[in-house]
């Protein structure tokens, strides 16, 4: 191909193109969709980039990212549906395989119903506007998530799995509205939980001789005073001004800052002979991370923080930049600080309010989770669910689902709840109805809104989802059970944010995708393929 001097392109038109793009939006689909409702099948995936190179899961979002189609054309719209999947995930953190099922939907209705003589751009746009008013509609007929239905929420977003839907609702009820909960690997088969009410810094101590707990392994301190810093202290002459006050006086220290061997060995050494008490633990993480956590860390224990990148002489510190904690409890791995819970600070505050704004305009879901753990850091709520497994396999999958589960909960603590099961969306269909439903994009909702219902019972093996219009608007099928009834009452529920995301993000992949004429690829030959 470099022979000739330029990068030769396919060209696809019209019908042909439209027809390339269908097949590889039905192949996606076809493997994402089995995963939905509560009868969802798992896919077994050969990758490079997973344990063992194969990976068994429930998860949309995981089964999309592993599509890639030989043809170029095809793979152009598998690329196009896994955006639809990443930004539900990114925004709501579950409903990506609701995003897909919608998003083909959406393409197939609008093959069939605009015809070659309609203006596509006007049905196209009328489409957008129309399915805003479908947003303020579900807005105005959710309800706020109560504690009760935490569980139910969790549950359904984890395939029905009872026992985590019950350890998610209790980690939210011990971490509060402000706290957040995270997903790790457990290091045993179990699944637990462990919840802290405070700031938890990711560092132990730097020397076992600072261990006050021999049987629990861990240094505690009680009313501790805290140095911050991210400056390396090579000499203990550079904090003599807080030292003297420490030692004199019978005041406790925790030092989160880098130290020199030589200063951890002297106040290990002083820890021992004269019972002074104290701790030395490292900066939590690296690079731009380090600097901001140990600001929120600084600003919650109301220490000064000295900073190298901002040009700080530690040597100037005095007693007042000390910041201040109840209890600190330090263990070989991590060190908990617990705030005193009578004091309210207007500083705390305003960096939250910050770090809410920056969430908010953060489009990475990698970064928008480290925003949300040090707004937990500053509120003081943090749990953290280990999934467990008998194989890598199995805790991986377990992992994947209790992600989802935890998304989906705290997603519906932020704008509510509405009727599970593709109720909801199905529900819209009558309003649609009601107001004429004649219209070109009437038609396409109409047969769009229809599919995630209609897919959840299909994977269940029934017929179509039937519903009884005359019946109140949170009426609808029980797929599990096979009866129909108030889906709020029999527990299925889905958080609005994840339904809105995932109709909003399916709708405009569909848009780009319906509007597209030509279709432009790089011209390939079996060997660019490796075959």
């Amino acid at each position: 191909m470099n022979e000739i001097g330029y990068s030769p392109k396919n060209l696809k038109f019209d019908q042909e193109g439209r027809d390339k793009l269908i097949t590889g939006i039905s192949t996606i689909a076809a493997a994402v969709k089995s995963t939905l409702g509560p009868s969802g099948q798992t896919v077994l995936i050969e990758s490079p980039h997973h344990t063992h190179g194969i990976t068994v899961t429930k998860d949309g979002v995981t089964v999309a990212k592993a599509v890639d189609l030989l043809d170029p054309t095809e793979n152009l719209a598998v690329r196009m549906m896994k955006e639809a999947a990443d930004r539900t995930a990114t925004s709501a953190g579950d409903g990506t395989t609701t995003a897909i099922v919608l998003t083909e939907a959406l393409v197939k209705a609008g093959m069939e119903h605009i015809s070659p003589d309609m203006n596509k751009t006007e049905v196209l746009r009328e489409l957008v506007t129309k399915t805003t008013k479908i947003c303020d509609n579900l807005k105005k007929s959710a309800r706020k998530v109560t504690k009760g239905r935490l569980k139910d929420v969790a549950t359904i977003s984890a395939n029905n799995d009872t026992t985590i839907g019950d350890i998610i609702a209790k980690v939210y009820k011990a971490v509060g509205e402000n706290g957040i909960v995270t997903v790790d690997k457990s290091q045993t088969s179990e699944t637990y939980y462990e919840t802290t009410n405070g700031i938890k810094v990711e560092r132990g101590y730097t020397s076992n001789l600072f261990i006050t707990n021999h049987e629990k392994d861990e240094c505690v301190l009680e009313d501790t005073h805290i140095l911050v810093s991210d400056a390396e202290i090579s000499n203990v002459l550079q904090i003599e001004n807080i030292l003297k006050p420490i030692i004199t006086e019978g005041k406790k220290l925790l030092i989160i800052a880098p130290c020199s061997n030589n200063v951890n060995n002297t106040l290990a050494a002083n820890k021992m002979k004269r019972d002074l008490k104290i701790c030395t633990i490292n900066p939590p993480s690296f690079g731009y991370k380090q600097h901001e956590l140990m600001q929120d860390i600084a600003v919650s224990v109301g220490a000064t923080y000295f900073s190298e990148k901002t040009g700080d002489d530690l040597s100037h510190i005095t007693f007042e930049d000390l910041g201040y904690a109840s209890r600190v409890t330090i263990g070989r791995d991590d060190t908990v600080i617990i705030k005193d819970s009578n004091i309210t600070d207007e500083a705390v505050d305003e960096r939250v309010n910050q770090l809410w704004a920056a969430h908010k305009n953060t489009n990475k879901k990698a970064d928008k989770d480290f925003i949300l753990s040090r707004i937990a850091s500053l509120t003081g709520g943090i749990g953290v669910i280990y999934a467990g497994g008998q194989t890598d396999l199995e805790q991986k999958e377990l992992y994947d689902r209790i992600d989802d589960a935890v998304c989906a909960v705290r997603s519906a603590l932020e704008e509510g709840i509405l009727p599970g099961g593709g109720v909801a969306l199905y529900n819209e269909v009558n309003n649609i109805l009601k107001s004429g439903g004649d219209s070109v994009v009437d038609k396409i909702l109409s047969d769009a809104l229809r599919a995630p219902s209609n897919q959840i019972c299909i994977n269940a093996g029934k017929d179509e989802f039937f519903y009884e219009w005359e019946k109140p608007y949170h009426y609808g099928l029980n797929v599990k059970t096979g009866e129909y009834g108030d889906m709020y009452n029999m527990g299925v529920i889905d958080p609005l944010k994840v339904t809105r995301s995932a109709l909003q993000n399916a709708v405009s992949v569909a848009v780009t995708i319906l509007s597209t004429n030509a279709i432009i690829t790089m011209a390939r030959t079996y060997e660019d393929a490796n075959l």
